[in-house]
Order: C-alpha cells, then structure tokens, then sequence
C-alpha cells in the first residue's frame, strides 16, 4: 500500500508480516526439533547402507608392535565378529573399553580393531593400560576405511555374521544397557543363523 508524501510522492508502510518472518522460521524450527527430543528414538540408533551388505574390503595393516594380525576381511566368513573403530584419543572409547574386555571373554564372538587415524604408540599404550580384547588390530591411518565402513566417528561398533554380512551398527560408546538391550540379542541372532 502506498500513499501520498508531501511532494505528490508515495510512501510506501513497512510491511509488519516481514518482521515477523524471523520469529515464525525459528518457531517452525524449534517445533521440528522439540518433534525430535519428544519421539523416543535412539539417538545411537542410525540407519546404515551396509546393514546386511557385505563387510566392506577394506584390509589395513597390523598395528606394530603388538603381535596382531591386521584387519583382513577374509578373516570374518564363518564367525561372527564385531568390528570395533576406536583411537586412544577417543574418551567415549575408553569408557567402553571394559565392556570390550568382558565381551572378549565369549569364544563365541571374534572383536577385531580398526584403530582410527592415531599414532601407534599410543594406540599399543591404550591397549598397555587397559587391555587388548581384540584378536586383530588393523590401522587406519588415512580414515579411508573408515569412510568405507560408513563411519561417522568414534567410537562405532559393526556386528559381522558368519556370511561376512554386517548384520547391526551402533553408534557411540556401548553401556551396560546397550550391550544388554542392543548387542547381545544381536549376536545370539547372528550366531543362530
């Protein structure tokens, strides 16, 4: 709307909806994310592409010093591995890290290593400190396979069937519950089959 200045010359009003459009965006956005808190989802549950494809061929070099073999695909037809990506620089990593330790106890379950982007001395003085549950460490300099793997950071944890299928990912450090509620039925199905 416009209306006459002094001059013959129109003015034009500030259009007030304009000013709102700010708080209107950021109130769409809170509810769109309120949604998201309120949903009951798992946060560490998150889709994968590679859930039932085959385990990516990606093998990796032993980490020096420890008497390892590295992460070599070949390695999973026939078990059921868990395929566990950590750095010694990783807190969350290290909170799981006894939970690993126990899991290594079942003979049933192979947990080999991708040691993600760290420097060998002090991923082998993480394992030093606070034990080695894996049966194979492969390093990941780069990250490269890690991309392959569909890993978004550390720790993540891939569950491999006797098919060399990944049959479960979870995202983040396992807890006494997660390993109980999550991990474990998974295993038993991927023993089962």
């Amino acid at each position: 709307m416009s209306t006459q200045a002094e001059g013959g010359q129109p003015t034009r009003r500030p259009r007030r909806w304009l000013a709102l459009l700010p708080l209107a965006l950021f109130l769409a956005l809170a509810g769109i994310f309120m949604a998201q808190l309120l949903s009951g989802r798992d946060s560490s549950v998150v889709p994968s592409a590679l859930i039932d494809a085959e385990a990516p061929d990606t093998p990796l070099p032993p980490l020096d010093g420890t008497g390892l073999p590295g992460l070599d695909p070949a390695m999973f037809e026939g078990k059921v591995t868990l395929v566990n990506v950590w750095a010694s620089w990783c807190a969350p990593c290290r909170q799981e890290h006894p939970l690993l330790m126990q899991l290594a106890a079942d003979e049933r379950v192979e947990i080999v290593g991708l040691n993600y982007k760290d420097r060998p001395e002090n991923a082998r003085r993480f394992l030093g400190e606070l034990g080695n549950p894996y049966s194979a460490v492969g390093v990941d300099d780069s990250g490269r396979a890690a991309i392959e793997w569909g890993v978004y950071g550390v720790p993540e944890t891939f569950l491999v069937g006797k098919d060399g299928r990944i049959a479960w990912k979870h995202v983040g450090p396992f807890t006494p519950q997660s390993m109980t509620s999550g991990l474990m039925p998974e295993i038993e199905k991927a023993l089962a089959q």
